[in-house]
């Protein structure tokens, strides 16, 4: 009996090896190409491997990447159709030479290089190149151009290129929108400092609409922003917060040209990276009377016509 087990392994042994070494037979003349995994940690990388032609079968790269006991992280990976199976599985379990990196709606600048620099685990000098790119892109994107975003980054890209790629998203993106801001006399700077503080002040992309036509009201109306956000903006990081609770009046007395609670009109620069939904706020504000709005604990807003309402409302609110 065990004399019959050891053959048919020994069997199951040559079958598997035959398969390895003739089944995914090497194509010595191909050179490297890039295969991405998906985000989507329930994808079948075997699967893929096979459809875009690296290997021949699909359940042999399965078994071996198991064999490999390696989690294969979402990126992008270097293969070549000239590698057997089994080393394409032992790239597939070491770390992707591209990352997948998630960009939120509403980071300023520093945040998103933070956010890069743990992802593709960047040195200072990579975050400063990033973050003084716009030196020599363009001065006005400075900030507000950072499209939110998911990407596929090389992990050894420069900071410089990375914010270009991210400036070029935003261009993309914004691009529709530029003969509708125009055919409002919206310039493009004032459209994404608007849409910028949007991003800040909303509480989600419902209420979008109403923060936008309430901005756009005191604006009108030359009226001072008075937004937290802004000052927030301001104030840079407190501790590990780059958007710490603004307390007190005195606090509001930050000299500042982003100071909104000292100077009319908007900011000199965006405050954050807003994403098309912040844009089209601005560009179709809510119609409404309002002046000034606050939210509620479980983030429902509320807004009044008069300064003593909204007085009343901070009582019952907050």
């Amino acid at each position: 009996m065990q004399k019959s087990i050891l053959i048919i392994f020994i069997l199951f042994a040559i079958l598997v090896s035959g398969y390895y070494f003739f089944a995914n037979t090497p194509n010595p003349g191909a050179g490297p190409e890039r295969f991405i995994v998906p985000r989507d940690r329930g994808a079948d990388v075997s699967a893929l491997l096979k459809e875009q032609g690296f290997v021949r079968s699909a359940w042999i790269t399965k078994l071996f990447l198991s064999v490999k006991s390696g989690d294969t992280t979402p990126g992008g990976y270097k293969l070549s159709k000239g590698m057997n199976a089994w080393e394409i599985a032992g790239v597939l379990t070491q770390a992707p030479y591209m990352r997948w990196v998630t960009i939120p709606e509403g980071l300023r600048k520093e945040e998103t290089a933070e956010v890069l620099g743990a992802s593709l685990m960047w040195q200072e000098a990579q975050s400063n190149d990033f973050l003084n790119a716009y030196k020599t892109i363009g001065a006005q994107y400075r900030e507000g151009y950072y499209f939110p975003e998911t990407y596929l980054i090389p992990t050894d890209e420069d900071g410089a290129v990375v914010a270009k790629r991210m400036i070029d998203k935003f261009n993309e993106n914004f691009s529709p929108y530029y003969a509708m801001f125009l055919k409002e006399n919206i310039k493009e700077g004032t459209a994404i400092k608007i849409a910028s503080l949007i991003e800040r002040e909303a509480a989600g992309h419902n209420d979008m609409p109403l923060v936008a036509g309430i901005i756009w009201n005191r604006l009108l109306q030359n009226m001072k922003l008075d937004i937290d956000a802004t000052l927030q903006y301001a104030q840079g990081k407190v501790g590990d917060l780059w958007w710490a609770p603004i307390h007190g009046p005195d606090a509001r007395k930050l000299e500042s040209p982003y100071n909104t609670y000292l100077h009319k009109g908007l900011p000199p620069t965006a405050i954050s990276n807003p994403g098309s939904a912040a844009i089209e706020a601005a560009l179709h504000p809510a119609k409404t009377d309002c002046l000034y709005y606050l939210h509620d604990k479980t983030g429902q807003i509320h807004c009044t016509k008069t300064y003593p309402e909204h007085q009343r409302n901070i009582q019952l609110y907050l």
